[in-house]
């Protein structure tokens, strides 16, 4: 028998997974998806029917290539140097995934994708361009996102002042039809509106303008990678042999191990490719994760040995050919000698992210059919929103925040250790700014907790969070433990117009979140970053690690040992 990975599942797995597709293959579920059969995940079709067009959306896409190739052509006229996308969630994270895997090609504007309120992110990005040679995209599928036009005013202001500034002309909008955001672009005299098909949910739009036109603005060969997309759409088509449908294949092996408890999907990928697994992320957490039940995606989780990893884990290997994999196949390859169920997708090269991006997408909306939910809703991300306006609104009517309870290292290793049980999940939410420093101390914790706990570990940036694991936090399983790390904020930051700052509203995202985690009964705790982000997340992680050294792993699973059945 192989133990080598490959695009099925190892024999161990098959017995799971085997009778689901052929459910599938009985209930005629390819052929109900392609003919947008609502009566697949709910009897009322609303909020179904009208979120289905990632069907066919690569081929409507080749009807705008004209226009996208004249939005080129007039930021290389304008001597653009560099582009801007202000957006948030489905908005920015396949932008995201283009600007880090791509990169721009030669000749094009660098990508900065900025979702975020943080002061010092924005700040950051405002000191590194020259705004009169800068294009902005603001792109907002409802057209009224807080952070967007909060974002979009300080902009504006940011290019207004610019000597030898090109006025409206530097600003694109990506909306829907009839949005505010399309009066606004109209108002302001933006050079380009895009409207988008108004039937795609924002987190399947990634193959869509809100993808393609910071994607073709970087020079990425637009045709080529909706090309590749097309070919696994037609594969996807396939309904006498779900062995061969990639799609469906995928979304039954997620739908039907995670109602063995293997819930916790963990993207492995090439080193250029890391950033795919947050956009993977987004769409399977707010996809799935409602009802108390969903899949738990885990990106850009430190690789760890076999024992690390619990038996609630199903794992999903992208490799990228010609790329330094071989510790990464060693790592996986442990894996699969470990009885773990693992799947690899081989990427000819950079352009097969399009048919991913494909197949990943079909395989939610059958894994949302597996799992009896509405892959297309998202209910429970009001509720962050609504309880920030309400701690907006009380600042506005006191001057001051809500104070809320900041707990030190020691007391976090202390509590996780009594509520990091098998299953369960460490979720890090960082209200701050990315750093390398940053982000190699947080996977310093999350090793430390993966080795002491054997449990997953996910990291995000607030608020963009918010936009994709939110829903996840408050309505999938209450099987996640919380920690928010939060930023001081200093030096500020006001937004035009505004009568609060953008550390104000960060702030009140931060606790509004934390608010709503708590009243859906999740164990949720709050750190004060301070002067040195690094030195608190550090001093977390060694209290972890002294935690587990002095043998107090309450409640905790014992490592995950390899199984004969």
């Amino acid at each position: 028998m192989s133990m080598r990975p490959s695009d099925k599942l190892p024999p161990l797995f098959r017995a799971t997974v085997q009778p689901v597709l052929e459910a599938l293959n009985r209930d005629q579920v390819i052929e109900r998806i392609w003919s947008k059969d609502h009566r697949l995940w709910k009897p009322d079709p609303k909020e179904i029917t009208d979120r289905l067009g990632w069907l066919t959306v690569q081929d409507q896409m080749r009807q705008q290539l004209e226009l996208l190739q004249r939005c080129v052509a007039d930021a290389k006229q304008h001597s653009i140097k560099d582009v801007v996308l202000l957006g948030m969630g489905g908005s920015s994270l396949g932008p995201e995934v283009f600007r880090t895997v791509f990169g721009p090609q030669k000749g094009a504007p660098r990508l900065w994708v900025l979702d975020s309120t943080i002061p010092g992110w924005i700040r950051q990005v405002t000191k590194a361009i020259s705004p009169a040679r800068t294009l902005f995209l603001v792109a907002s599928k409802s057209g009224g996102t807080i952070e967007v036009m909060s974002l979009f005013a300080h902009f504006w202001k940011l290019m207004t002042k610019a000597k030898g500034n090109q006025g409206g002309s530097q600003f694109v909008a990506i909306t829907d039809p009839g949005t505010g955001l399309e009066k606004m672009a109209k108002d302001y005299g933006f050079g380009e509106i895009f409207s988008n098909p108004g039937d795609i949910g924002g987190r399947y739009s990634v193959l869509s303008l809100f993808g393609l036109v910071p994607a073709a603005l970087l020079g990425v060969n637009i045709p080529k990678l909706l090309d590749r997309a097309a070919g696994m759409a037609e594969r996807c088509r396939l309904s006498t042999d779900m062995q061969a449908n990639p799609g469906a294949y995928l979304g039954a092996a997620m739908g039907s191990l995670a109602k063995t408890g293997r819930d916790k999907v963990t993207v492995i990928a090439s080193p250029s490719l890391t950033t795919f697994g947050l956009w993977v992320e987004q769409l399977l957490a707010e996809s799935t994760g409602k009802e108390g039940t969903g899949l738990i995606p885990i990106a850009q989780e430190p690789v760890l040995k076999p024992n690390a990893y619990g038996a609630d884990r199903f794992f999903v290997y992208l490799k990228l050919s010609r790329e330094k994999n071989a510790a990464l196949d060693q790592a996986v390859q442990a894996l699969v000698k470990a009885d773990q169920p693992v799947l690899q997708f081989n990427l000819r090269d950079c352009y097969d992210l399009g048919a991913e991006f494909f197949r990943w997408e079909f395989a939610t909306a059958v894994a949302g059919h597996v799992l009896g939910i509405h892959p297309f809703d998202q209910p429970n991300v009001q509720e962050s929103k609504d309880n920030t306006n309400r701690v907006l609104e009380t600042f506005q009517s006191t001057g001051r925040l809500l104070a809320q309870p900041n707990h030190q290292p020691k007391e976090v290793a202390k509590a996780l250790s009594g509520l990091l049980q098998p299953g369960t999940y460490l979720s890090m939410l960082g209200y701050t700014t990315p750093t390398r420093p940053l982000e190699a101390a947080v996977g310093r914790l999350r090793r430390a907790l993966m080795s002491t706990y054997s449990v997953a570990t996910t990291f995000g940036y607030g608020p963009r969070y918010l936009h994709s694991t939110g829903q996840l936090h408050k309505g999938g399983p209450n099987t996640g433990v919380f920690l928010e790390l939060v930023d001081r904020m200093v030096p500020d930051l006001p937004i035009p117009g505004r009568p609060f700052s953008f550390g104000t509203l960060a702030n009140a995202q931060a606790s509004g979140d934390l608010e709503s985690l708590r009243t859906h009964h999740r164990q949720a705790l709050r750190v004060q970053l301070g002067r040195n982000p690094v030195t608190v997340v550090n001093a977390i992680a060694a209290a972890v690690t002294g935690t587990r050294r002095s043998g107090r792993r309450t409640g905790t699973r014992k490592p995950y040992r390899k199984t004969r059945r």
